[in-house]
């Protein structure tokens, strides 16, 4: 049965900000940006918001940040920071907010100057003192295991995880905002520079700047804001450890969880789903969440993507901004996620619009595999 809060709340607004390179920008002026072009979106005005939801690499105190450099006042707040995966929490924490009536316009926050000043990433944010003494190169390293072991147990290969970059990158040639594009092969991914073996640079994420925000509001009021609002259906998060070396199967993530829960809440089934936006921060992400969330068997990831399966055309739409890989990753990720789902299911894509595209499903990822949180989104033809 779905959950009461099933199409209570929705998405109104989605801005974004110096995607890219965004050279003298700070992370704050980025974040700032991004959130008043979502309250616009909206046609909503600065004033109208009262519940901030942020998470940054750069705050230790990212609500106390955003709302003084924002001139607000919030009546509700949360800064809850599980990195990329923040942002899904923060929907589904929105949501249960907006339905008890504690807020009534919650605007969902991120900001990164990361690629042209140099904005640290938070995966290693304090010591891991069982992982320190090996040197690891924090996050990677720890995909990179990751990634050795599903190969071990799998028989997955690095032509099989390079098909996950291949077809990003062609989703991204469909998108004009996407910082990375251009021709891609299998081949050119194996014949990059390897970086923690078996994953090259071209199965990392970019390093890029980038603003992102998201403006919610209750269903009753969101039928008669400017843009079609897109309902949030259910949600939910799973984690399991923080250290990848206290990650207690390396081929299963917390994502087994918190898929079935989410698809649960929202009442749907993955065959109801058009469009899967996963973090994908490396390419083994995208094999695994496909395989956690039962889009697959597990172990039969690197088979489900062979052949363009989740590339233009394919059998299951993924990532069609380009993900993490050739559209933008400011160091946390999460909030792009569902700026996508929200184009997509307003069906203002352009070229990489997804027909018929009524159900998304985002998954947001933090830490070294650590935080799981899975979100639904519906048009109003699901509601």
């Amino acid at each position: 049965m779905a959950h009461a809060l099933r199409g209570k709340t929705a998405v109104v607004g989605i801005g974004t900000a110096g995607t890219g390179e965004a050279p003298g920008r700070s992370a704050i002026e980025l974040l700032a940006d991004a959130s008043l072009n979502a309250i616009a979106d909206a046609g909503l005005k600065l004033s109208d918001v009262d519940g901030i939801f942020a998470a940054t690499s750069t705050h230790a105190f990212p609500t106390l940040s955003v709302a003084e450099y924002l001139g607000l006042r919030p009546r509700f707040v949360d800064g809850t920071n599980i990195g990329g995966a923040s942002f899904e929490a923060h929907l589904l924490h929105a949501a249960l907010a907006l339905d008890a009536g504690l807020c009534d316009v919650a605007l969902i926050c991120y900001g990164s100057n990361q690629r042209s000043a140099g904005g640290r990433l938070v995966s290693m944010s304090e010591p891991q003192v069982w992982e320190a003494p090996f040197k690891p190169r924090m996050p990677l390293t720890a995909y990179a295991l990751a990634a050795s072991r599903h190969m071990h147990q799998f028989g997955t290969t690095r032509e099989q995880l390079a098909e996950v970059a291949v077809a990003a990158r062609a989703w991204a040639n469909l998108n004009p905002a996407a910082f990375a594009r251009g021709p891609l092969s299998v081949a050119d991914v194996l014949a990059s520079r390897m970086i923690s073996d078996p994953l090259t640079v071209l199965d990392c994420c970019l390093v890029t700047d980038g603003g992102a925000a998201c403006v919610m509001t209750r269903a009753d009021r969101a039928r008669h804001l400017a843009k079609p609002p897109v309902y949030f259906l259910g949600g939910a998060g799973a984690q399991w450890h923080r250290a990848i070396s206290a990650m207690p199967d390396l081929t299963v993530t917390a994502a087994s969880e918190s898929g079935p829960r989410a698809l649960a809440h929202a009442g749907v089934s993955l065959a109801d789903v058009k469009l899967a936006m996963l973090y994908d921060a490396f390419t083994i992400c995208t094999v695994l969440f496909l395989e956690d969330l039962g889009f697959c068997p597990k172990g039969e990831g690197g088979r489900f993507v062979e052949g363009g399966a989740i590339a233009p055309g394919g059998r299951l739409a993924v990532n069609t901004n380009g993900g993490g890989l050739s559209c933008v990753h400011p160091g946390m990720y999460g909030l792009f996620l569902i700026i996508e789902a929200v184009t997509q299911l307003r069906g203002q894509a352009g070229d990489r619009q997804v027909r018929d595209c009524d159900i998304a499903l985002v998954h947001g990822n933090g830490g070294t595999l650590s935080a799981q949180v899975t979100g639904v989104l519906g048009s109003a033809a699901t509601v």
